[in-house]
């Protein structure tokens, strides 16, 4: 599988407090196309803000971040939007939809923003297909009031694949949502990695964790696998943490 993302030594420090606070701590990480990866961990472990450097929203303070081999460890902000709108695709626990828009036009609105112009046609049909990859082409003329949490959540990933991320980047995407519903949003993600998207899921869900290809744990800032007993018993830490051979 082609390699997408290596972080090597990638730390995070806090500062502003008293004493500054170490969030990543010489994070190690390799995803390749196609696999699916659980980031699990206690609140404030630094989930979200590996999540937010794996995104381009934020930048180590050390270490290296290799995207397709291209060092991207430093790169300046108007770059680092380009990348973030040509690679990569964002779900999060809160859906963020536009309330005075349909389902098509919520989605759409990823394309306008950020993807350059295309003929309304060909637009359409990229909104209809990833509205149809998530199961919900039939709401493309519904408002965000007058669809459930989870078809809300749903509209939301296909914003995300509308623009055919090489990775899917989701933040406690079942958070707010019922059991039955959020298994329901773990397939549509999962379903993108079948097209070669890697996904990688932050959650609190062990359930969930325990669905994706591997499952990563950071604790004090530092990331180690780990596999999870079925019975709901003790972990167990493995040593790699880089990913399937090549």
């Amino acid at each position: 599988m082609t390699e997408l993302i290596r972080l090597t030594g990638i730390s995070k420090v806090l500062k502003g407090q008293k004493e500054p606070r170490t969030i990543l701590d010489g994070v190690d990480l390799t995803v390749r196309a196609g696999e699916s990866v659980a980031i699990v961990g206690r609140s404030g472990s630094g989930k979200s803000t590996l999540l937010s450097v794996l995104g381009l929203f934020d930048r180590p303070d050390s270490g290296t971040y290799l995207l397709e081999d291209r060092d991207i460890s430093r790169l300046p902000e108007r770059h680092a939007a380009q990348l973030r709108s040509s690679h990569f695709g964002f779900v999060f626990q809160r859906f963020f939809l536009l309330k005075h828009l349909t389902a098509a036009q919520n989605v759409a609105m990823a394309l306008i923003n950020g993807q350059g112009w295309q003929p309304r046609r060909e637009r359409k049909a990229r909104v209809m297909r990833a509205l149809e990859q998530v199961g919900i082409e039939h709401l493309a003329r519904n408002r965000p009031a007058k669809m459930s949490g989870g078809e809300q959540q749903r509209v939301a990933i296909a914003r995300a694949l509308v623009r055919e991320p090489r990775i899917l980047l989701a933040d406690e995407p079942t958070g707010a949502l019922d059991t039955e519903t959020g298994s329901i949003v773990i397939d549509a993600l999962q379903e993108a990695t079948t097209r070669g998207c890697a996904l990688i899921l932050v959650t609190h869900d062990r359930d969930h964790a325990a669905r994706m290809g591997r499952i990563l744990d950071l604790q004090a800032g530092v990331l180690s696998e780990r596999t999870l007993s079925p019975a709901g018993g003790p972990t167990m830490v493995l040593p790699q943490i880089g990913g399937p051979a090549a």
